[in-house]
């Protein structure tokens, strides 16, 4: 009997491995020693039947079983190289499956490699793709054929991947086509108009300061945008009224960054919601859609809004302190002795025709378009009873779409039926506005595709496995805008920084409200502050910074010498960040309403202006 159920087992064999062919398998390409994660087998099974995985003689029973699924999680392996899983079924292998694992430490390495090449090479771009092929050498077992493998895959896998991801191709179009609209306002006259009515009766360095402020906080749609336009068009007015250039590069550097990244319609959200929706994915409890979190993010995003409350202050109370104070003295007294005429911007993606007039509805029809269209395909796609529901179910990168081809068509319309500009010369503004995206777009597309090598090596999962329960929960928001604030400085691109942590800084995020009783009410205030955090730091950075692509923009546009203008601006900086971060988040995070914080805030301001401050009107 012994020997027939022998013979059986034999012939059932061939029957069972040709069953096991049937078997598909999700699992990790790479795995981490010591760090878990989860296998699920697709094909047809029996609830009825007893599933189990073996490693090394180590069970794992599954946790959940259908008839199309079996899944395997929390699986931990404690070897390098390469191991083998077995999957049982009644104690007889039927399929059988083979990874490569490395040492963990190794999962973190692409970002801190980008951050690092970022300090040393001050070129975001060439770093993230050192980046990104070693995140692929790593992917591919770190072996020695491995490093040609992962030079290619670096251009053919991740960076074509994330390239045909429908949400990026989604914010890429967006950005460019805002890029266009942008390069027709900016080529038909438009924004000149809009800047000649706010500037008509600024006949006072005072009224001339509020009104470039002003104008600062109108182009709140893209920093790029706002610093070439306000800049260029700015100079002689302040050389007419006695401004000093390093208090005009100041007005254009802190109205340009810190309203891009709160506003609600800009060439920023995009990018941030894109960022934000990749790093939530594998959060399966979190039930708020990217564009919902970043909403409530902005209530904790002290330090744009401190930042734009200190421009305010410093050009109504007429009170400067540091060495701009030297700077607006010396500008005083040199009044009418340096009037140049407003110059292009070197580049010729955005330039206004010659020889026309300035007129402010051609900018203030598209971008009210702009707006209005963004509100109403949000609230027209969205579902439910309360504000919070629609926006949550909005389709908020059909907004996006449909909003800014609006803005575009229409800023067309007004420029060929005016006859301001050719159908060519539209174009052709249309498309320069498109090439001046292109870097940022670069930037975004790299960012996108190091994130992807993150998932693939589970660096988000190594972080929370050694640091989800050793943080305490209050003052990780503080933490990570430290973090973001020195990863920006040494890299000069606050978008790729963004773009690097927040895959990593999300999902810890969660891991440590898990560890403190879970999510919810008393504590989802503190993934609203730390995904503000991530934004707010990399932008405070970008102001003290010599080598942020910002601070170099806002110094040739103003005309004002680099050093000069960091020099000058890193005393309002540093006073802004230093209250958003001990004012405003770290007690925003043990439970402190952001309103009431935000007001000490500006309390505190204007006491230190008005203590310190010197009046710099002779």
């Amino acid at each position: 009997m012994i020997f027939c159920s022998k013979i059986f087992l034999i012939l059932l064999l061939p029957l069972q491995l040709l069953f096991g062919n049937n078997i598909t398998v999700d699992a990790p390409k790479i795995l981490l020693k010591n760090v878990g994660f989860s296998i699920s087998f697709s094909g047809s099974f029996s609830p009825n039947d007893s599933y189990i995985l073996t490693n090394n003689g180590k069970t794992y029973p599954p946790s959940r079983v259908t008839t199309s699924n079996i899944k395997f999680d929390d699986i931990i392996t404690h070897t390098l190289g390469t191991v083998s899983f077995e999957l049982e079924k009644n104690s007889l292998k039927i399929h059988e499956v083979k990874n490569y694992v490395i040492r963990p430490w190794v999962s973190i390495l692409p970002p801190l490699i980008a951050i690092a090449l970022a300090f040393l090479t001050k070129s975001i771009v060439p770093s993230l793709f050192v980046a990104i092929w070693f995140g692929s050498w790593a992917v591919n077992g770190l072996t020695i054929g491995g490093i040609f493998t992962g030079l290619l895959e670096s251009f053919n896998v991740f960076i074509l991947n994330t390239i045909l991801d429908r949400d990026h191709t989604v914010i890429a179009l967006f950005t460019l086509m805002l890029g266009g609209m942008v390069g027709i306002i900016y080529r038909n006259g438009g924004m000149h108009g809009i800047i000649q009515l706010l500037i008509k009766k600024a006949n006072t360095p005072k009224k001339g300061q509020i009104s470039i402020w002003l104008f600062g906080l109108i182009i709140f749609f893209d920093d790029y945008s706002n610093t070439l336009i306000v800049g260029n068009t700015s100079r002689l007015l302040c050389d007419k009224l006695g401004i000093s250039r390093e208090k005009l590069a100041y007005l254009v550097d802190s109205t340009s960054a810190p309203v891009a990244t709160v506003a609600v319609i800009t060439t920023w959200i995009g990018f941030q919601i894109s960022i934000i929706s990749d790093s939530i994915e594998g959060i399966t409890d979190l039930s708020e859609s990217a564009y919902l979190l970043f909403i409530h993010s902005i209530a904790y995003s002290f330090y744009p809004f401190l930042a734009l409350f200190l421009v305010g202050l410093v050009v109504t109370m007429g009170k400067d302190f540091g060495p701009m104070v030297e700077a607006e003295i010396r500008a005083r007294n040199n009044k009418d002795k340096k009037v140049e005429e407003t110059v292009q911007d070197n580049n010729e993606e955005l330039r206004v025709k010659e020889n026309i007039s300035y007129r402010a509805v051609n900018a203030i029809l598209p971008i009210s378009v702009l707006v209005a269209a963004m509100f109403y395909f949000i609230f027209s796609s969205g579902q439910g009873e309360t504000i919070k529901d629609i926006l949550g179910t909005a389709d908020t990168f059909s907004a996006l779409m449909h909003s800014t081809l609006l803005s575009a068509f229409v800023a067309a319309v007004l420029s060929v039926g005016q006859r301001i500009l050719s159908l060519n010369e539209t174009f052709e503004a249309w498309y320069n506005g498109l090439k001046f995206m292109m870097m940022g777009l670069l930037v975004l597309v790299l960012a996108w595709a190091l994130a992807d090598i993150s998932k693939e090596l589970h660096t988000a999962d190594y972080i929370v496995s050694i640091l989800g329960d050793k943080i305490p929960i209050q003052i990780l928001p503080t933490v990570v805008f430290f973090i973001a604030a020195v990863t920006a400085f040494g890299s000069g691109s606050s978008w790729g920084v963004m773009a690097i942590l927040m895959p990593l800084v999300i999902p810890l995020c969660w891991a440590v409200m898990e560890n403190h009783g879970g999510p919810g009410p008393e504590n989802i205030h503190i993934l609203y502050s730390t995904i503000a955090c991530v934004l707010t730091g990399a932008v405070w950075a970008d102001h003290c910074s010599p080598i942020s692509d910002t601070t170099i923009l806002t110094s040739m546009a103003s005309g004002c010498d680099l050093m000069d203008h960091v020099r000058t601006q890193m005393p309002y900086a540093l006073i802004a960040g230093a209250i958003a971060l001990f004012v405003g988040t770290l007690p925003a995070g043990f439970g402190a309403p952001w309103w009431l914080l935000l007001g000490l805030g500006f309390m505190s301001l204007f006491i230190i202006i008005n203590t310190y401050g010197k009046p710099t009107d002779l």
